[in-house]
């Protein structure tokens, strides 16, 4: 279950409820999908064949489908990082600067775990959103935010797009924002 730290007071909510409250307030749509779902031997599965892949898009098909028409999404995929990830170090280090897209960033999470920070408002500043299986998290187009891996390092997610050039970075310059 998704749980945030809000970076200026250190205060946590957790809570589906509670995050789910905090995050409508910021604009951040959140959801969360039954990871049980989920065949067990792809649960920890972080190197997947394209049948795999295909076998994770379908046991979600209902809850992506429902997504997608409640939201106008037209595509979507799966993306896999860890350790065996070619090229990991610089992949991250891309996702790590704080940037906006011209649509919203939407992931579900079905293995492994992630963090998305967010520029919220202003008496809120920057909060880090953990997300584990089963979370599912809406950016909103034009919000700074950036994306990076918790500790484990592994993670498989569902991406949706409207339209895939929606989904270029643009950086976005903030002195008030520190990485720690």
């Amino acid at each position: 279950m998704a749980e945030i730290r809000i970076r200026n007071t250190d205060e946590r909510i957790s809570g589906e409820e509670q995050v789910k409250a905090f995050l409508d307030s910021q604009e951040v749509l959140y959801e969360h999908w039954n990871p049980d779902k989920l065949d067990e031997s792809l649960r920890e599965k972080f190197v997947l064949t394209d049948e795999e892949k295909a076998r994770i898009l379908e046991t979600y098909d209902a809850e992506i489908r429902d997504l997608a028409s409640r939201r106008g999404y037209q595509i979507w995929d799966i993306i896999t990082l860890s350790e065996a990830t070619p090229n990991i170090e610089e992949l991250l280090a891309k996702f790590e600067n704080v940037h906006t897209h011209t649509e919203d960033e939407i992931r579900a999470i079905t293995a492994g775990r992630g963090i998305f920070i967010i520029k919220g408002t202003d008496d809120v500043g920057y909060f880090d959103v953990e997300l584990e299986a089963g979370d599912v998290i809406s950016v909103p187009e034009n919000k700074p935010h950036f994306f990076t891996l918790m500790d484990n390092r592994k993670i498989v997610a569902v991406r949706l797009f409207i339209e895939k050039d929606g989904w270029i970075a643009h950086d976005y310059s903030d002195p008030e924002f520190q990485k720690a």
